[in-house]
């Protein structure tokens, strides 16, 4: 959230399932976002099926960056708007760690340890060494029968074969195991029941993951280096809930006859009357081996610097749906069965020239991807591909040490799903492509002074093909294409005043705001047919119900701003206050101003579920502050959402509130 044009939604509210999105895009399951470690995709599909359930704990971290623009080129296969490179520690050169640990409300509790080292002149070797790290964290999320725990284990090793070879092996179990609800609240329930209610408290969500990587470094001399790396991950999600896309479904009306009623009118309800479950099992296998040359080099009379790439990713899914008859069902009738494969190939090269104060970056990335999907319960089997060519150009201009202007556009891209590549019950290749764009941007970045720094961009990115699907917009939206527009600015300022003033004591302040005037749906969505070739139900006329030329985009809010004033001391004393502000937004193509609102009448079904309806704009306000006792133990303190103000987040699957007021506290003890 202190990054400009970043919008990071609630779900759970403990971070298990990331929403996250960039300038203005849907940020459920952040299906539009490229996660990375070290620079190695960690999604764990990033082709065929880009929804992100699983996301490590941020503490074992030491650093995020986060890419926009044409430097997007370098990655992949997002493209259109943004990725996210988490860094992995550092292996400290003395052997050393420390422990740690939090608690708070909501039975909130958090222990991690780390510890680490590198041996110098070992058997010939330049030096060996490396970093373990463990975390365990478990707590209560943001509504009734939310517990979750999470065991985190990741290992980091280095080899220095000599001053030219380096190897970097990762490896990394993580575990999750929650109550995990799918479906929020009715409109009745969040205004008579209240936002912490969730009745589902049969619902079990399991997640294993395991994986590792390797990076070897050659440097061939001081201007060329080859960076190799493989990858390989294993993730199983089993997921067990009582109710699948959103509050009011009608599986539970046999054995629960007022199951229905009693939702839309806010009684309380008791899930263990219905006899009715259904588990969805997904395994995915990934893995890939992606060279990249980096060489400084004048083969044109001009100082400059080539990076080029190449990537060959593999994903195979295994997915089943089985329906109980029982609440706590673990098994039953098997009611999907699919295999579901993505062989990946991409290569990029990037060449920047440098000339005095400028710089020029052309570009160029190939995605090349095909599909299979084999239904094992018919028999049937389809495939299907696409290959995109994705140029890019950066620029900038230094007219001053303190200044620097930018400019950049690119090709954006975002392969379908394979669910939507490829038709389960034929085989056939459905009518669906890519997600393409034009993506521009220009803006400054400047230290006026001492202790301040700023940026200020424009953006305007221009889809010819924007994909949304059935958990975007209300429950019933099939999957769907059509050209829309977003633009808008971001700005991000930052002063210390004790660098400034050149002051002992150092009050901070920090702002990052998005301002997106624009997130227009610039025509009708087209629904896509169904392997038949006619068109789903609720998609009149081939569109999706109530999508036009004109209307705003659903989950797309005007403002978001973060805020931020803060005090430090070279004593070890961090305290700061920061306030979270998320404007007004729609949850639907209809732009409905609430429920009551829909065609179908206020007294509705579709009206009363919640799904549909303005999201107010809402204000979070932050406190947290740290000391450092002595060098090696560090106390600390943090009071989220502090107001303990209640509001929505969320209407994809029902009424979804944000996380109330939780106090935390611990220490960490370094050595």
């Amino acid at each position: 959230r202190k990054a400009p044009g970043v919008y990071v939604r609630d779900e759970e509210g403990f971070g298990l399932r990331p929403n996250i999105a960039f300038r203005g895009q849907n940020p459920f399951r952040s299906t539009k976002v490229l996660f990375l470690e070290d620079g190695i995709p960690f999604n764990f599909a990033p082709y065929g099926d880009n929804d992100i359930y699983y996301h490590p704990p941020i503490e074992r971290y030491d650093g995020i960056e986060i890419y926009k623009g044409a430097d997007l080129t370098q990655f992949g296969p997002q493209t259109i708007n943004g990725a996210v490179n988490y860094l992995t520690p550092k292996v400290p050169v003395e052997p050393g760690g420390f422990v740690s640990f939090m608690g708070g409300n909501r039975d909130y509790r958090n222990g991690h340890v780390r510890y680490g080292g590198m041996a110098k002149n070992v058997n010939g070797l330049d030096a060996v060494g490396g970093v373990v790290d463990y975390i365990h964290k478990e707590g209560m999320g943001n509504r009734d029968n939310t517990f979750a725990q999470v065991d985190d284990a990741n290992l980091k090793s280095i080899i220095d074969f000599d001053a030219r070879n380096r190897l970097t092996l990762r490896g990394d179990f993580y575990r999750q195991d929650e109550q995990g609800a799918a479906f929020g609240l009715t409109e009745a329930e969040y205004r008579t029941i209240g936002a912490r209610y969730n009745p589902d408290k049969n619902a079990s969500f399991i997640n294993d993951r395991w994986s590792t990587s390797a990076t070897y470094e050659h440097s061939f001399n001081n201007d060329v280096t080859l960076e190799t790396s493989f990858y390989w991950s294993s993730y199983e999600r089993n997921w067990w809930r009582q109710q699948n896309e959103f509050p009011t479904e009608n599986q539970c009306q046999a054995s629960y006859p007022a199951y229905q009623s009693n939702r839309l009118n806010g009684i309380p309800i008791d899930m263990d009357l219905c006899a009715y479950n259904v588990g969805r099992k997904r395994n995915y296998e990934t893995w890939g081996v992606a060279p990249t040359l980096h060489a400084k080099h004048d083969l044109f009379g001009i100082e400059s610097r080539l990076d080029a790439g190449f990537r060959a990713h593999f994903e195979n899914q295994h997915r089943e749906m089985i329906r109980g008859n029982s609440p706590n069902a673990r098994d039953g009738q098997l009611l999907e069965k699919n295999d579901r494969f993505a062989d990946a190939y991409s290569g990029f090269v990037q060449n920047k020239f440098i000339w005095n104060d400028w710089t020029l970056t052309p570009g160029v990335r190939v995605e090349s991807v095909s599909y299979e999907r084999k239904n094992l319960l018919n028999g049937t089997a389809g495939q299907s591909s696409l290959t995109e060519i994705l140029p890019s150009f950066a620029m900038t201009y230094s007219p001053i040490d303190e200044a620097t202007l930018f400019f950049g556009i690119h090709r954006g891209f975002a392969p379908p799903r394979v669910e939507d590549a490829v038709y389960n019950d034929t085989g056939g290749s459905a009518e669906i492509g890519p997600e393409i764009s034009w993506n521009t941007e220009f803006g400054i970045r400047a230290r006026p002074t001492v202790g301040v720094k700023t940026e200020l961009t424009y953006f305007h990115n221009d889809f010819d093909a924007l994909t949304v699907l059935g958990t975007v917009g209300g429950g019933t939206v099939p999957v769907a294409q059509g050209k829309a527009l977003y633009e808008g600015i971001e700005m991000m300022a930052r002063a210390d005043f004790g660098d400034a003033f050149d002051w002992t004591h150092n009050p901070y302040a920090q702002i990052a705001y998005m301002w997106l005037p624009t997130a227009e749906t610039t025509e009708a969505f087209r629904c896509v047919p169904l392997s038949s070739g006619a068109l789903p139900a609720s998609c009149p006329a081939g569109n999706v119900f109530g999508s036009a030329a004109g209307k705003r985009a659903p989950y797309a809010p005007e403002s978001l701003l973060t805020a931020t004033l803060g005090y430090s001391h070279p004593s070890g004393f961090d305290a700061h206050l920061e306030a979270v502000f998320v404007s007004e937004q729609y949850a639907d193509f209809m732009n409905l101003e609430s429920g009551a609102d829909h065609p179908d009448g206020p007294n509705s079904l579709n009206a009363r579920t919640g799904t549909y309806g303005k999201i107010n704009d809402y204000v979070v306000v932050n406190f947290a502050t740290s000391y450092k006792v002595r060098k090696d133990l560090t106390l600390y303190v943090s009071m989220k959402n502090m107001l303990d103000n209640t509001y929505i987040v969320d209407r994809v699957r029902g009424i979804q509130a944000g996380m109330p007021r939780l106090v935390q506290a611990g220490f960490k003890y370094e050595f």
